[in-house]
């Protein structure tokens, strides 16, 4: 029988290159899909023929979402973009901290706080929603981008991850910089900080993500239409009441387009991160 390593150099090049491509198409396929019914109206979208392609394309599907004013789309979008530009770096930075004090400065009681937050990652979502919510709103937060933001700045599983990656950090140039008389915040921001930029670009992108897709938490907080986000506006297509398909599509491809931009540019920094942070296979 013939082995796949005896086959031709061409030939097996061939067959990966088929694989490659099948697997492709399966991954893009939603995507296709997405963008398909997006430019289809409600009569095209529920018929039983299936049609590969619209052949007639309604782009006002696109320019309702922004015309319509009960919608409040064009501030939802802004509302997630300044969410999640203020809680990827800020729960990043704070997990870097968290984590090289946890891996490197020697203070009583350490190992009890590492306990304590790896506790923290088995305690389901919903144990600690009410809770929260009651903090949150005592504080004035209900309504507002602050109470919708300040919970998700903490984040024990990056400052584990980071915890590993600092425990692999090479203690001769910390020591270098002690000679220089570096105390532990000096280290810190003018060696490891600097050194870990794989990991705070890969866990940031991982940030900003699930801050984007964030639902329920700005659905209960944000009630009043002036702090919705883009995936609150999303479910106002699909309601008791009503359904919008095509305008629900449409919208899932303007608000899904921010997340492949920010996975193109950091999709090597997220295997670099990975790779560097101690969860190697």
């Amino acid at each position: 029988m013939t082995t796949t390593r005896e086959l031709p150099q061409v030939l097996r090049r061939s067959a990966r290159g088929v694989l490659a491509g099948l697997l492709t198409a399966v991954f893009l396929a939603p995507f296709y899909l997405m963008l398909r019914n997006a430019l289809m109206d409600t009569q095209g979208l529920t018929s039983p023929h299936w049609t590969w392609w619209p052949s007639t394309m309604h782009w006002e599907n696109f320019t309702s979402l922004f015309s319509d004013p009960t919608l409040h789309m064009g501030q939802a979008l802004g509302n997630s973009l300044l969410i999640a530009a203020i809680t990827a770096p800020v729960s990043t930075i704070l997990a870097s901290a968290a984590g090289y004090a946890l891996a490197r400065i020697p203070v009583p009681g350490r190992g009890v706080l590492l306990a304590l937050v790896v506790a923290t990652l088995m305690i389901p979502g919903s144990v600690t929603f009410v809770p929260t919510f009651v903090v949150v709103g005592s504080m004035g937060g209900v309504n507002t981008l602050w109470g919708i933001i300040a919970p998700g700045l903490f984040n024990p599983f990056a400052v584990l991850l980071f915890r590993n990656f600092y425990l692999q950090f090479p203690t001769e140039i910390e020591e270098a910089g002690r000679l220089d008389g570096l105390g532990w915040l000096g280290l810190y921001r003018r060696i490891a900080l600097p050194s870990s930029g794989a990991m705070l670009a890969s866990l940031g992108a991982l940030a900003f993500i699930e801050s984007w897709n964030a639902f329920l938490w700005p659905l209960v907080i944000g009630q009043d239409p002036s702090a919705w986000t883009a995936q609150i506006a999303l479910s106002t297509f699909l309601t008791s009441q009503t359904i919008n398909l095509p305008g629900l599509f449409a919208g899932a491809v303007v608000t899904i387009t921010p997340l492949v931009a920010m996975f193109l540019v950091a999709q090597r920094y997220i295997v670099e991160g990975i790779a560097t942070s101690g969860l190697k296979g």
